[in-house]
């Protein structure tokens, strides 16, 4: 994430990230653990772990 740690930015930027690649919108995706540092927890609704896992691993595959 490129977004600075400030005021939940950083929070707000993984969550956006992650309803875009998973097509949930923003509201199904929230960091729940992990606000104050680099690694997250994160709730998602709307969608099956199963499908989560392959569109993220479909996402860092297309990527250099």
């Amino acid at each position: 994430m490129q977004a600075a740690p400030e005021r939940g930015r950083a929070n707000d930027a993984v969550e956006a990230l992650l309803a875009g690649v998973l097509s949930l919108p923003k509201a199904s995706v929230e960091v729940v653990a992990g606000h104050t540092t680099q690694d997250k927890i994160v709730a998602l609704t709307g969608i099956e772990l199963a499908a989560a896992e392959t569109l993220l691993a479909a996402e860092v595959a297309s990527r250099p």
